[in-house]
């Protein structure tokens, strides 16, 4: 069994998003064999999501955060960009890792699915993603 590892640098800018790291894994993964792709972001306020992008999902996500996590002066945690606390509560919703099977060195994906960064966080520009494969043809 083997163990493949690298990190991505997104640049998420000063806006709240929904980042597609669908291609980055993609070319990770291929012609590795089988295994299990771990997405994981080092961060303490952002997080992961398997989901449909680009329909409109991205924006009700983001809309659904905003309504749960409203970016108000509720936040204990107050440094920052005004409601940034919200943003260090986005991971009990949103979690900092995911993991997808790998079949014969593709994603085994639904057909609508991607793999997305969530950043509600304007006052970070650049997010770091630990792409860990275990398994496959690697080495």
């Amino acid at each position: 069994m083997g163990f493949k590892t690298t990190e991505l640098s997104i640049t998420t800018g000063s806006r709240s998003g929904l980042f597609d790291l669908t291609a980055a894994c993609e070319r990770f993964v291929a012609g590795e064999g089988d295994g299990l792709l771990n997405v994981f972001v080092p961060h303490a306020t952002c997080g992961l999501v398997i989901m449909e992008l680009g329909a409109g999902s991205d924006v009700d996500l983001l809309r659904a955060l905003e309504a749960v996590l409203p970016r108000d002066d509720r936040w204990t945690h107050r440094h920052g960009s005004p409601g940034h606390g919200a943003d260090h509560v986005v991971p009990a919703f949103v979690p900092p890792s995911i993991t997808v099977p790998v079949v014969e060195g593709r994603l085994a994906l639904g057909t609508w699915q991607s793999i997305a960064l969530v950043d509600t966080n304007v006052d970070n520009q650049r997010r770091t993603v630990r792409l860990t494969l275990v398994g496959g043809a690697i080495g």
